[in-house]
């Protein structure tokens, strides 16, 4: 057995990292895996940088800022490997809840939820001269920082100036909710569930809803390591493609559940895990579950791929609010962190079919669609639809930047579409 050291963060989308260790897959492909769990993603984003891990389960942005030299201790990081699909949610505190249900009753009671009401509620503080509310969100360069963005920009409401943004570690998400520290925040499950089951919180949108079946978390590693390693790297993603397959299915969800409720991994209820595993979410303490069966993705709709799109899109997204000042080639810039071709690989020695493209365009379908396969296979894939009916298209990378209507990238714009030309 060889070991290979791996971090992950308590969260439910660990989960095929956990059932490749607890089902035996790793042990499979000879690999003794041996799993720390990280209070932070920066305790973890510094332990892969200084090689005490040999990979980490990753928010999707944070090997690319790695790479583009924005993260502290950038290193160059690559993936391989999504572990999943949707995952988190944005919660409002009960009294922040209550507040926009009084500014615009009708906008609270729509699905998805648009922050119209929010937006009523920040105007009447800016006129009482109250201090900004302030959100949450897990790490500068994470998915829930640009879903909970997008989702404040589209009603016309600016996180750079009409909010306060916070960093705090998952785990410690509710107890700043009940403290009132914070107003809000975007996190991955279980705390949303949790914040909803003690009745400090409300989920006002899921991620799901924000942007359907998008990226969320990577196994990354770092390039060096990955090109000094490249058999172990190549068996590490054939035993979590084999895991994530077993992890999808619905009648192994329940325990699923119990797998992460341990200590080791998560350490919350199996009944708190289930309600996100099997797709039954309480919104609120009071009212009925939701049904959103795809809110949990770990391998349906080529969940597991790499897409070098969805990271043009984060690339997009570090552009927009300025965490990337200088012009880069976008897919080049994709394609030298998420790597199909490593993937590819992996998958031919398993027998799961990948895409055959690297690129695809997203907010174009409503339901169920399919696309080619890179040993022939037809892949069948899921809704891709943004909330507000935004599209993104790889090869208009600088015409979907600037149709933002909040925030304006802080690069020079000639000179990025002269490189993405």
């Amino acid at each position: 057995m060889t070991p290979l050291r791996i971090g992950i963060i308590p969260l439910t989308d660990c989960a095929p990292i956990a059932v490749a260790c607890e089902r035996g897959f790793f042990r499979r492909h000879g690999i003794d895996a041996r799993v720390t769990r990280e209070a932070s993603w920066a305790s973890l984003r510094d332990k892969l940088a200084a090689g005490a891990l040999d990979a980490a389960h990753m928010l999707a942005p944070m090997p690319i800022a790695a790479t583009l030299g924005i993260d502290p201790l950038a290193v160059p990081t690559i993936t391989a490997f999504s572990l999943g699909l949707n995952g988190n949610a944005i919660t409002l505190s009960e009294e922040l809840w209550s507040r926009m249900r009084a500014a615009d009753g009708d906008a609270t009671a729509a699905r998805p939820l648009p922050a119209t009401a929010l937006r009523r509620v920040i105007e009447d503080d800016r006129r009482r001269g109250r201090p900004p509310l302030r959100f949450a969100v897990v790490y500068p360069f994470s998915s829930h920082d640009y879903e909970l963005r997008y989702w404040l920009a589209a009603a016309g409401i600016d996180p750079e100036a009409d909010v306060g943004l916070a960093v705090v570690p998952p785990p410690r998400m509710v107890e700043c909710l009940e403290s009132r520290t914070i107003d809000g925040f975007c996190v991955g499950e279980p705390w949303s569930s949790l914040a909803v089951r003690r009745g400090v919180g409300r989920i006002a949108i899921t991620k799901l809803e924000i942007w359907s079946n998008s990226p969320e978390k990577v196994l990354a590693v770092r390039r060096d390591w990955a090109d000094r390693h490249r058999e172990l790297h190549r068996a590490a993603l054939r035993a979590l493609l084999e895991a994530a397959v077993w992890t999808d299915r619905a009648e192994n969800r329940a325990e699923v559940a119990h797998v992460l409720a341990s200590e080791r991994w998560v350490g919350a209820p199996a009944s708190l895990l289930a309600g996100s595993l099997t797709g039954r979410i309480a919104l609120a303490q009071d009212g009925e579950a939701v049904e959103l069966p795809d809110f949990h993705v770990f391998h349906r709709y080529a969940a597991t791929f790499p897409w070098v799109s969805h990271a043009a899109w984060l690339v997009l997204q570090m552009l927009r609010w300025g965490q990337l000042a200088r012009p880069v080639d976008v897919l080049d810039a994709a394609a030298s962190v998420y790597r199909p071709d490593l993937y590819r690989e992996a998958a031919r020695d398993v027998g799961v079919s990948a895409p055959a493209a690297d690129v695809k365009t997203e907010g174009t379908h409503a339901g169920p669609w399919s696309l080619a396969g890179a040993d022939g296979a037809t892949i069948a894939m899921g809704p891709d639809l943004f909330f507000d009916g935004g599209t993104f298209d790889p090869r208009a990378l600088v015409a979907s930047l600037t149709r933002s209507p909040i925030a304006s990238p802080r690069v020079d714009l000639g000179a990025l579409a002269a490189l993405n030309a």
